[in-house]
């Protein structure tokens, strides 16, 4: 059903973006005013899940950022426009997210069991999407189609698919400390007999990107735009922690004798005098009840492309004013 459901999800975007680039070209041949865009976006793209965070009890939320861990992400999208107050996007991102139970700052309370686990991840993002935009105060405009110096707010919804492949920092026997992909390390015992609800995970997987944002007609043709984009996943395995701690004897039954002392030492970096300490096996080692998640804060800039020059001489009149 999973795999099913995994190539559906392909063949969606397929589909919806085959669909955009037609509509794209069928109006920039039948209308006369602009209606594809085409841009770059730049920002900060943050990891939300199990590791890192602040004091007290762990969330998914941004009560738990840790600026320190914060990378950029690019972007590149084409978007048609076949109404004033509606556009569909399609999107290619590429980021890199980060956690780190190492940046805790202790106070005393839940967040002491968290920097004691002492887990990190890295990951690279590449990311796909579709999305709808909605602009819904051009219903209160006078004139919609003149969109000079206008300043509309937005919301977005859409599908997507991204790929990730989380590292973690791993200190060799000789004391040189390297990054090591987890997935293969089976750290939290996927796909082992004993814990046969705990399937192998996927590093490609869907997302359902929701947000909010405003964009800034600087002229017909040129336009910024600043949105803020909060992505849904159905994986609690993008930091490669989810549920509880294995018997680490299990690594040398099932993985080869180079990787088997490599997953151990992943699985369990709790410093071995705090270990009694409700980090063993069966204990927890993360939150299962909610899934990963990750959001970005992007600055836009759009170029729209074709228009008649009766539009673009009756818009270069204007003051460059806000109006909404």
């Amino acid at each position: 059903m999973k795999q099913s459901l995994h190539s559906l999800s392909w063949k969606c975007l397929f589909v919806l973006a085959a669909t955009l680039c037609l509509n794209s070209t069928s109006y920039s041949q039948e209308e006369a005013r602009n209606n594809t865009e085409m841009g770059l976006t730049l920002g900060p793209m943050v990891f939300l899940g199990d590791l890192g965070g602040h004091a007290g009890k762990g969330t998914t939320f941004i009560k738990d950022y840790n600026m320190t861990t914060t990378k950029l992400a690019v972007g590149a999208y084409v978007a048609a426009y076949p109404m004033q107050w509606l556009g569909f996007r399609l999107s290619l991102n590429y980021g890199a997210i980060e956690g780190a139970d190492n940046e805790i700052k202790p106070k005393g309370g839940d967040e002491v069991t968290r920097l004691n686990r002492n887990l990190d991840f890295r990951s690279k993002i590449i990311e796909g999407t579709i999305m709808a935009e909605v602009y819904p105060t051009v219903f209160l405009e006078e004139d919609p189609e003149d969109i000079t110096a206008r300043l509309r707010p937005y919301g977005v919804i859409g599908l997507g698919m991204f790929h990730f492949n989380p590292q973690g920092s791993y200190k060799a026997p000789n004391g040189d400390t390297y990054w090591v992909d987890l997935q293969p390390l089976h750290t939290e015992g996927q796909g082992f007999p004993e814990y046969a609800d705990r399937k192998n995970y996927k590093l490609t997987q869907m997302n359902i990107p929701i947000g909010v944002g405003i964009k800034y007609f600087i002229s017909e043709n040129v336009n910024v735009a600043f949105e803020i984009i909060h992505r849904k996943t159905f994986t609690d395995y993008i930091d490669d922690v989810s549920t509880r701690y294995v018997d680490p004897s299990l690594f040398y039954k099932y993985l080869s004798p180079s990787l088997a002392p490599i997953a151990a030492a992943m699985a369990n970096k709790t410093p071995p005098a705090l270990q009694s300490q409700g980090y063993r096996p069966g204990y927890k080692r993360g939150d299962p009840s909610q899934n990963d998640a990750y959001f970005t804060a992007q600055f836009k800039l759009g170029i729209r492309l074709g228009g008649n020059s009766a539009s673009r001489w009756r818009n270069s009149t204007h003051c460059p004013l806000l109006r909404f």
